[in-house]
């Protein structure tokens, strides 16, 4: 049983540090960036960036209207942080604040659009899990956010 714990102790050494910690935030980054790519391009015209489908408004309006806000802010803003937000979670760049932005857009799809506790048990719980590590963790060593905290001298 001592040989166990020790051969166990010492995996955790290995993984249990700053590199180890710094993996791991990059994958949770990677993920909760995924997450959020892949819808917003299912919101734009192949073959461009920014340009909305005409058939996500129509979605909105009549799958999503239980959204707080008007569906023509709602479309755009929701294609363009799921552009953004994702970009700056794989760099590593204001990791705390892009990931507090999907954490709220995960509470507001869940509460307004799909308020089931299958929808949150189901999709919500994963996004919701990955940023609130991302918001108190923050980004790792293996971002933008800790090469600017060493040029600042933090």
């Amino acid at each position: 049983m001592n040989g166990i714990v020790a051969l166990y102790d010492r995996a955790v050494g290995l993984v249990a540090n700053a590199f180890g910690e710094g993996v791991a935030l990059l994958l949770a980054r990677i993920a909760l960036a995924g997450i959020f790519w892949r819808s917003y391009k299912t919101k734009v015209v192949d073959g461009t960036w920014l340009q909305i489908e005409d058939t996500q408004y129509f979605l909105f309006e009549d799958q999503f209207s239980g959204l707080p806000i008007p569906t023509d802010i709602a479309v755009p803003m929701a294609t363009y942080a799921e552009f953004l937000f994702p970009i700056l979670l794989v760099l590593g760049l204001a990791t705390r604040f892009s990931a507090s932005a999907l954490l709220i857009m995960t509470l507001v799809i869940q509460f307004f659009v799909f308020p089931t506790s299958d929808h949150f048990f189901g999709w919500a719980m994963m996004p919701i899990a990955l940023a609130a590590v991302l918001i108190v963790r923050g980004s790792g060593m293996l971002s933008a956010d800790a090469l600017i905290g060493k040029v600042r001298g933090q």
